[in-house]
């Protein structure tokens, strides 16, 4: 784990279990339940541990050990879960790896990192090649798939016939990850998250089913235990990437709670095969990114009712979505087709939760707005909570489970954990404002704030009420320079074929209800598609460029 100098902040104490002792308990409990499924591939807990052992015992063998940090650079898939799970066992830290980097984004995180292994899918191994010669700490690389080529070794190969390294209790390390975040706009930032943080995300499974949350090993068996005699044990399907920390985070709390993790085999979001998953295996919660997984979903629902196929999905409890709010017409198609619970939260890699929004009928639908976590506060510039009703834009901040910092950067780290009346709190700069009734309506981060005639527009809110409309299925809002306003409101609107036929004024007609006019978008540029990330996020920067793109061209 990288030292408290590299991020200003000295780790918290409080456990009593590293994580790997936490999740080799659970995995003991469960030894015999299916842990991972995907396709035709089906793992149970105890063959789960036992590939990941083997990977663990390649990564020490080649002098990868405590502290050491592990680049993970794959889809969904169990590898995933099985590296992460060996580099717990070794007391050594995962960092996820986006699988979309290119070499100069690859060699520049693998050195930030300071990787001393990396595993990958074959899909990378190009990239991969041409960047290990500028990588001095790394010590072993292993390659998912076939025809693997030097400098990997086959992880395929290691985690089926090597040797298995024995558990001897806790590795003795401080153990957590390192998630990277960011990168759209600049360089991915390193936040860390030491066994406390995590543990206090992961054991919440216990905590919302009414369980004692556990400290120490004997008393996760005691929880896994429980949640077997109540009935609720998870069954989950996480959409988006693990390479992000919504998807990351449930999964790895599905494994310390001896539940199914789902993957779809297909490297590309496809409806039919999610809810077939569903069907089959009788999954109980899914993890989306708000419409952009939330449309094509409800799309293959109906084309399956209109098949005279219907999926059962009768077993979903829960689908939530972190980071993207999503729009009340897909809530209302899901809602109308399930009971379930479809939670809405904002949290981030810095932290939280911050606020929530439930909905479990169509009378929860019609106030689309958040209620503030019991550990989140809205701060105003004085540090102090921002008065309901007041209007006043304030910003977010979070004493939930938090991450130790920044890497390598204190100054920064300083600046977005503070202490406020002896409590600390994440605060990565999330504006929102409280209404009379108490109820948090989001507005997005200061940094993206268009001034537009010394007027703030914040893209979210606009954004959210452009997908108000029928016909808009996405919407990317962005500020382009102005000679007399300073910044123009811009909008990326989908798909094209479906507006093409409506002038610009019939489309934006229902914002007059809902927003000032300074905050209507001034130039509305039709696209097929609206460039966003592997977890279905918003790529501010590329659709920006996408718009002057489609600009030059009507020209």
């Amino acid at each position: 784990m990288p030292s408290s100098s590299q991020t200003g902040t000295t780790p918290a104490g409080g456990m009593r279990m590293s994580l790997a002792a936490a999740l080799h308990a659970a995995g003991e409990v469960a030894a015999e339940r299916l842990a991972v499924v995907q396709g035709d591939r089906r793992l149970t807990y105890a063959e789960l541990h036992s590939r990941a052992s083997r990977i663990a015992a390649l990564l020490k063998d080649r002098g990868v050990g405590a502290g050491n940090t592990v680049a993970v650079g794959l889809h969904n898939g169990p590898e995933y879960l099985e590296t992460v799970l060996a580099a717990f066992l070794l007391g050594a830290i995962p960092v996820n790896i986006n699988y979309r980097y290119r070499e100069p984004e690859l060699e520049y995180v693998l050195n930030y990192v300071e990787a001393a292994a990396l595993v990958y899918d074959d899909g990378l191994a190009d990239r991969v090649r041409h960047v290990t010669g500028s990588l001095p700490r790394l010590k072993a690389v292993l390659q998912v798939g076939p025809e693997v080529a030097e400098p990997a070794i086959s992880y395929d190969e290691a985690a089926t016939t090597g040797p298995e390294l024995p558990w001897t209790g806790d590795p003795g390390s401080t153990d957590g990850i390192i998630l990277l975040t960011g990168g759209t706009t600049g360089r991915p930032k390193g936040v860390i998250w030491d066994r406390n943080g995590l543990l206090g995300i992961l054991t919440a499974v216990f905590r919302l089913n009414g369980l004692t949350v556990p400290t120490t090993a004997d008393e996760v068996r005691e929880g896994v235990r429980a949640l077997a005699e109540q009935g609720n044990v998870p069954v989950i399907l996480p959409m988006s990437p693990l390479m992000h920390g919504t998807g990351f985070f449930n999964t790895t709390r599905t494994l310390l709670a001896g539940g199914t993790i789902c993957f779809c085999t297909s490297r590309s979001l496809d409806g039919h095969e999610v809810w077939g998953v569903v069907q089959k295996y009788g999954v109980t919660e899914m993890v989306i990114v708000g419409d952009a997984f939330g449309r094509p979903l409800v799309a293959a629902l109906a084309e399956a009712e209109q098949a005279g196929k219907p999926y059962d999905i009768s077993s979903l409890r829960r689908i939530g979505s972190s980071g993207v709010a999503w729009s009340i017409d897909v809530k209302r198609a899901l809602l109308a087709r399930g009971s379930m619970l479809l939670a809405d939260n904002i949290s981030a890699s810095e932290g939280g939760p911050f606020a929530n929004a439930e909905a479990r009928s169509e009378a929860d639908l019609a106030d689309s707005r958040f209620t503030l976590a019991p550990v989140a506060r809205l701060l105003d510039e004085n540090d102090q909570d921002v008065v309901p009703g007041s209007g006043q834009v304030g910003v977010l901040a979070s004493a939930g489970p938090q991450p130790v910092g920044y890497l390598g950067d204190p100054e920064r780290t300083a600046r977005t954990w503070r202490v406020i009346d002896g409590v600390r709190y994440a605060i990565p700069g999330d504006l929102a404002t409280l209404d009379a009734d108490g109820k948090l309506v989001l507005l997005g981060r200061g940094d993206g704030v268009i001034n537009t005639g010394g007027e703030k527009v914040f893209p979210e809110e606009v954004e959210q009420a452009l997908l108000a409309h029928p016909e808009i299925t996405d919407a990317a809002v962005f500020g382009v320079p102005d000679p007399r306003w300073g910044q123009r409101v811009t909008a990326l609107i989908a798909p094209a074929a479906a507006l093409k036929g409506i002038s610009d004024e019939e489309l934006t007609a229902h914002l007059n209800e809902e927003l000032a006019r300074y905050k209507h978008p001034r130039r509305l540029i039709r696209t097929d598609g609206i460039p966003r990330t592997p977890a279905g996020k918003l790529n501010r920067t590329l659709a920006r460029e996408l718009a002057v793109k489609i600009e030059e061209e009507q020209q």
